[in-house]
């Protein structure tokens, strides 16, 4: 029996990095997971270069790198100097990376527009960046070539909530209230309209797409799960104490001073403990509110850890204490529920819409002084039964091996992709 020809595939994802974090690392982890399974090409930013070098890939036959740093280096001059991602202004940062993208998807057609019009890939997948202000060209001229465009996943769309304009301020979010704006873009409607399928990694970016385009949309997740990266299981006794642990930037919007307060009943008398890994501008806040409180014995800040000391720090304990309350994607509670760890989140955006009961617990959005007051009521009811937590523990991992992965998640874009070209070779015949 002759073996089913392999998709051939060009990979476009300008945030790729196996090095870095967030975004270039989804870039990375899915383009690769993608070319396993394909024979895909990748085209990244050449930024991104050497670091595809020292995993193995070979320039020119698995991956190209576009030079777009004439535009780039400046604006990115800009960045550093107003601290923009180090200490919040994310909206901003995207906003500013949206004016040099189309300038990346101009040259990638320079590079590949011959070879997409002769027939050269089955699918072009646009897979970073997963801003949905990012809008460029290449849909609309891959369209006009004959061949399926596949885009995102995009992600985005999560308005600051009500009650939190204090932290919207200190989280420097100066344009997050002009969020919508990107709607309106010249060129965004072409460029859904030219797409054969549209990914989105949340219901609040899936929202987003106009309505007569909303058949083409489906949710997708944009993280994912290295299974070689999370080896390690966090055992559940079901007893006390109970340890909690938190994983990210220590801003504002985290909400670790939440998880603190309410937690602090607990970690006061011994029935938890709060292991705190990361770093970033509210450190010294937490630390001072950590002290003031007494609790030093119970709260343990490690700042920033390698991988393998995250995931050996996070095995060790049984909850993830997230309380972050305007989360896109929510890879640091997928990563947790890897572990076997059970997550307890604020219900919003990204973590609300991996977590269930069967997984984990989750508090209703609202007023500072109510998040809390819901927090402290179920941790209470978590301490009064651990009994609860191995169930769920086991329940997260499984879904995550299941639904998470990089490979499984690969497989379904796969398929998906040899659906549309399939599709578009019946509607030419």
């Amino acid at each position: 029996m002759t073996a089913e020809p392999r998709p051939r595939m060009l990979l476009v994802a300008e945030a790729a990095n196996p090095e870095w974090a967030s975004v270039p690392l989804v870039g990375w982890s899915l383009a690769s997971a993608i070319a396993a399974r394909t024979d895909a090409h990748i085209v990244t930013q050449v930024r991104n270069r050497d670091a595809f070098l020292r995993a193995g890939k070979v320039e020119g036959r698995d991956f190209t790198a576009i030079d777009t740093e004439r535009l780039e280096k400046p604006l990115w001059a800009v960045a550093q100097r107003m601290s923009l991602g180090s200490k919040g202004g994310w909206t901003t940062l995207a906003a500013m990376t949206a004016l040099t993208y189309p300038y990346f998807e101009r040259l990638v057609w320079k590079a590949f527009g011959s070879r997409i019009r002769s027939g050269e890939f089955d699918a072009v997948h646009r897979i970073t960046p997963v801003s949905p202000t990012a809008v460029g060209s290449l849909a609309a001229r891959v369209h006009r070539a004959g061949v399926p465009f596949i885009l995102g996943p995009i992600n985005g769309g999560v308005p600051w909530p009500e009650g939190f304009e204090a932290t919207r301020r200190r989280e420097r979010e100066w344009l997050s209230s002009l969020r919508g704006i990107h709607r309106f873009r010249p060129g965004r409607r072409g460029m859904l309209a030219a797409s054969d399928v549209i990914l989105c990694g949340s219901n609040f970016a899936l929202k987003e797409i106009p309505a007569d385009l909303r058949h083409k949309a489906r949710h997708f997740p944009e993280n994912g799960i290295d299974p070689a990266r999370f080896q390690a299981i966090a055992q559940q006794p079901g007893t006390l104490p109970v340890r909690a642990c938190f994983i990210g930037r220590l801003v504002p919007l985290k909400g670790v001073a939440m998880a603190i307060e309410a937690a602090a009943p607990l970690l006061a008398d011994g029935r938890m403990t709060f292991d705190i890994i990361g770093d970033g501008s509210e450190r010294a806040a937490l630390e001072a509110q950590v002290a003031a409180a007494g609790l030093g014995a119970a709260v343990t800040f490690h700042g920033w850890l390698e991988h393998r000391q995250v995931q050996d720090v996070a095995a060790g304990c049984h909850l993830l204490l997230f309380p972050s309350i305007r989360e896109f994607g929510g890879g640091a509670v997928l990563e947790a529920m890897a572990l076997g760890l059970v997550p307890v989140v604020v219900d919003y955006a990204g973590p609300g819409e991996l977590v269930d009961d069967e997984v984990g617990f989750k508090v209703p959005i609202g007023q500072r002084d109510a998040i809390v007051t819901a927090l402290a009521a179920l941790l209470e009811r978590i301490a009064a039964d651990p009994s609860v937590l191995p169930a769920r523990g086991a329940a997260a991992r499984a879904r995550v091996q299941r639904d998470f992965l990089w490979d499984a998640k690969a497989a379904q874009l796969v398929n998906l992709a040899s659906k549309v070209a399939s599709d578009r070779t019946r509607t030419l015949v």
